[in-house]
């Protein structure tokens, strides 16, 4: 991709943080959730190609749409990755295996599904994510180096980085040169998905606001990896120059605690946010380029 074309970003959102609003499987819940996407002006949704009005419904509301699965065999992967590529081609999440899953099984899989993903011609990222076969830094680790030992390639990766991060009680100090280490932003700025969760080291999700449109002094510690992420990526060679990034605040599984504010609010300030940061760097970036 040329360095001269101006890279572009989507806010990509997970219905899961709009499940306190409304209920997607039915066509009012659906309408809900892509309404409020389009209203906040943001780009595209990631939920279940299940729902039969999914693909009219973007249409309708001119949003992208980017899918996600879980698979712990091989021969999920066809029919999971088919149904996400007949509703659109955005990028694709995939959570794989589980956390005991041994690590040569591990490549495999990864190896079977990035194959599979090609074949397809869909953007399947492998997530790095608690309780899959990526649950700790040095499984990831193990599994891209066995992965391009075999291929020469790197797989492509969707970091979260809220997963090492409480699993090794990474400090905010430590985030930069914990996290994004020069192995993992050659492989980041590859990525076209990127799901980013605010964290900190005992916490994989926490509040973006006091609930009073104020940042929460957690994000406010977070923040900065935020913008150097970013950085790193408009830096790097940007595939199909653009960078797909969701928001991503759960509502389930015991993410949301009872102390945090609106999960969609929070959600809508964090994906705002994450735009002024872009716009702001994408400035810097122009900048340099005019001056050199």
């Amino acid at each position: 991709m040329t360095q001269n074309a101006t890279p572009s970003l989507k806010i990509h959102i997970n219905g899961w943080s709009l499940l306190d609003e409304a209920d997607p499987a039915t066509e009012a819940g659906l309408r809900t959730h892509l309404s409020a996407i389009k209203n906040a002006g943001f780009q595209s949704y990631c939920w279940s190609p299940d729902n039969p009005k999914l693909k009219e419904l973007l249409k309708e509301y001119r949003l992208r749409f980017g899918g996600a699965f879980d698979a712990v065999k091989a021969e999920q992967f066809a029919p999971a990755i088919a149904a996400i590529m007949a509703i659109d081609n955005g990028p694709i999440n995939c959570q794989l295996a589980d956390e005991d899953t041994p690590i040569e099984e591990a490549i495999e899989l990864t190896l079977t599904l990035m194959a599979e993903a090609k074949k397809q011609n869909a953007p399947v990222h492998l997530e790095v994510h608690r309780d899959t076969c990526t649950e700790t830094p040095e499984k990831t680790a193990a599994i891209m180096a066995g992965y391009k030992a075999v291929t020469g390639e790197d797989p492509s990766m969707n970091f979260d980085f809220s997963h090492p991060a409480v699993v090794k009680h990474i400090l905010a100090k430590d985030y930069l040169s914990r996290l994004l280490t020069p192995e993992i932003i050659a492989i980041f700025q590859r990525s076209t998905l990127w799901h980013i969760r605010p964290f900190n080291a005992q916490h994989c999700q926490v509040p973006i606001t006091d609930g009073n449109r104020n940042f929460s002094p957690e994000y406010l510690a977070c923040r900065p990896f935020v913008r150097q992420a970013l950085k790193h990526w408009l830096q790097g060679p940007r595939p199909t120059n653009e960078l797909w990034v969701m928001p991503e605040l759960g509502t389930t599984h015991e993410y949301k605690l009872s102390c945090f504010p609106n999960i969609w609010e929070d959600t809508l300030a964090l994906g705002q946010d994450i735009q002024k940061i872009w716009a702001e760097e994408l400035a810097v970036l122009s900048l340099r380029k005019s001056k050199s």
